[in-house]
């Protein structure tokens, strides 16, 4: 009797004991283990990725979803603290690991420049900027940075970086790329390991790592091609020969890969007709099997549905090819249950053979594996204060100055204007973008567009940042827009302009005349016309100005700067001295475009690499 209860307990306990959840097990033995256990119904779960609007922890729990995500502007309610977002996050946590097998879900978030959808979270200059620093360990500071701000929000996935290599400054996510040299891009992708933490020496080419608690999975995207489409039209079709794509836009996944990038999003556009999300050969064939990446490739949002035109008029066909093509996770984001029962019918039917189902899966579980998901799998409130510190807010400070690029100073080169004198009588500050957060931190700010005025976050606006550095003794007077008497009968000792674009995101963006918004001309005509003047421009690319460079004095493109617009006056003023170098082509008129460095026909109004210093002024 004894020895049959003896038994009984021991498979009690052999039950009780499974390897998947014991991290000392070998990391494909737990993968192994926990496929085993899995229906069709549990692995199909882990492909989806859901919108926090749809989610629950009842839909996670009754659909077994492996993913949710917030897409741009999707909050817990508006100006959200970091508390909110966590016990968000861990409600649908919750209800995943409520599951049978209890495998935690991954909370994704669009982290683009800073955890950018949080409000008072610290807002980094859009990689456009960053592209000017040529400096990867700023870059790698800025990711563990940003790694920290959406941990704080008890967030482990961040969709960036994006590594486009923008072609044609038309493209409305121009401001996410670095630079159109793939050189630097290649160079910048050292913001992974900030993102994800250092891979240890012996790793394995091509398997992810992510470093604990204080780390986030990564994303390189949009997979590939994005930024080479014809007129800089987004989500359209890149031409180009097989060569040009490899020596391109592909050389910043090989970069990423090495790196440990945990995950790769595929592009909405196409190449030479065919759409990324249906391109086995390269999804398949280039990313994984030459490329040796090892993570799990995730859709754009909706994206298998675009497979199609008009989207989502065949939806099994679009599930179907971009499954067969290797997209493991699907961005659904919305309708779910339709998705589940398109994959579902079709693996049941052969369709989909279950080796493609389970090199998903298998993908997806190593990178929650890895990154220790399974023993770590609730968010706590420790992080809380990490959120827009003030350590990071220097940071992004620090990345302002080193971003910006000055194209003109003085009319003649023997009298510089830059740096401005901090003591004067009286000084103008005008413009639309001088006293404007929203403008200064572009798209992809609180909500998916941005938004133009001072109410969307906390940060420093180019006015603030003028008063704040000039001597208590100089009068600054700020107009928006003003006229020339008013500039005439003022006596000002000197002007600076700040004017731009308005936030745009993505397609809204897209601009086949490049211009100034209104009315920038008719400030910088007005203040230039009567005052010396400095003019920022604050734009997520170069924009037509050719016919205003005469009348103005000092020229300096500051990109979009983000929160902290104490780093323009920083330069300025001459507290630091310029340094940036275009990382872009600054064209003449936009019938030159395309043009890029190295192109025959080149004849740009300043040339990639442009860039005049100053020094630090010795009162300073």
């Amino acid at each position: 009797m004894g020895f049959v209860l003896l038994c009984i307990w021991a498979a009690v306990t052999e039950a009780e004991y499974m390897k998947y959840k014991d991290p000392k097990q070998p990391l494909n033995v737990r993968i192994k283990d926990l496929i085993s256990r899995m229906t069709v119904e549990e692995k199909i779960g882990q492909m989806v990725q859901i919108e926090r609007q749809v989610a629950s922890a009842d839909v996670m729990k009754n659909y077994f979803i492996g993913s949710v995500l917030s897409g741009g502007g999707s909050v817990p309610a508006p100006k959200a603290s970091a508390e909110a977002w966590v016990n968000m996050v861990n409600e649908f946590q919750k209800g995943a690991l409520s599951t049978r097998l209890g495998i935690p879900m991954i909370y994704g978030i669009d982290a683009v420049h800073g955890n950018n959808n949080a409000y008072k979270a610290t807002i980094f200059p859009h990689n456009v900027g960053l592209g000017v620093t040529r400096d990867p360990e700023l870059l790698k500071r800025i990711g563990a940075a940003t790694a920290l701000e959406v941990r704080a929000t008890g967030i482990t996935y961040a969709f960036a970086p994006c590594i486009a290599v923008c072609r044609d400054p038309r493209w409305g996510r121009c401001y996410e790329s670095y630079s159109e040299d793939h050189k630097i891009v290649q160079a910048l992708t050292e913001i992974i390991p900030g993102l994800q933490g250092d891979m240890p020496a012996n790793s394995q080419k091509g398997v992810p790592f992510v470093g604990g608690k204080t780390k986030v999975v990564g994303c390189a995207k949009h997979f590939v091609g994005d930024g080479g489409t014809t007129k800089g039209i987004d989500e359209n079709n890149t031409v180009i020969d097989l060569h040009g794509l490899l020596n391109i836009h592909m050389p910043a996944y090989g970069d990423s890969i090495r790196k440990g990038v945990a995950t790769v999003m595929v592009s909405y556009s196409s190449w030479n007709g065919q759409r990324m999300h249906a391109n086995r050969d390269l999804i398949t064939g280039y990313l994984k099997n030459k490329l040796k990446f090892r993570g799990f490739v995730i859709s754009d949002w909706e994206g298998i549905d675009r497979i199609t035109s008009p989207p989502h008029v065949n939806y099994s066909y679009s599930v179907q090819a971009s499954v067969l093509a290797g997209i493991d996770m699907v961005m659904i984001p919305m309708n779910y249950v339709e998705f589940i029962n398109d994959l579902t019918f079709q693996v049941k039917n052969n369709i989909i053979p279950m080796s493609r189902i389970d090199d998903a899966v298998k993908r997806i579980l190593r990178v929650k594996f890895i990154m220790g998901l399974f023993e770590n799998p609730i968010a706590d409130l420790s992080m809380v204060n990490q959120l827009g510190s003030q350590e990071h807010r220097e940071l992004a400070r620090e990345a302002v100055r080193k971003s910006l690029v000055l194209l003109k100073n003085g009319k003649s080169a023997n009298k510089p204007l830059l740096p401005l004198p901090k003591t004067a009588k009286k000084i103008l500050v005008a413009g639309s973008h001088a006293d404007n957060l929203g403008n200064q931190c572009g798209g992809w700010t609180i909500e998916w567009q941005g938004r133009t005025g001072n109410d969307l976050t906390v940060g420093t606006t180019i006015l603030t940042a003028v008063k704040n550095t000039v001597d208590p003794s100089t009068q600054v007077v700020y107009s928006e827009n003003p006229d020339t008497a008013f500039v005439k009968s003022n006596e000002f000792s000197y002007a600076i302009v700040v004017v731009g674009e308005l936030p745009y995101t993505e397609t809204v963006g897209d601009s086949l005349n490049l211009t100034i918004a209104e009315p920038g001309v008719s400030t910088i005509t007005n203040v230039c016309g009567a005052v010396k003047c400095v003019v920022v421009i604050v734009s997520g690319r170069p924009l037509a100005i050719k016919p205003y460079v005469a009348t103005i004095d000092a020229l300096v493109a500051a990109w979009l700067p983000g929160t902290e617009g104490q780093g323009v006056a920083d330069l300025l003023f001459g507290d630091y001295g310029f340094t940036g170098k275009l990382a872009r082509t600054w064209f003449k008129t936009v019938d030159q475009l395309p043009m890029n460095v190295g192109d025959p026909h080149y004849d740009p109004l300043f040339p990639f690499g442009f860039g005049l210093t100053t020094k630090p002024t010795k009162e300073n």
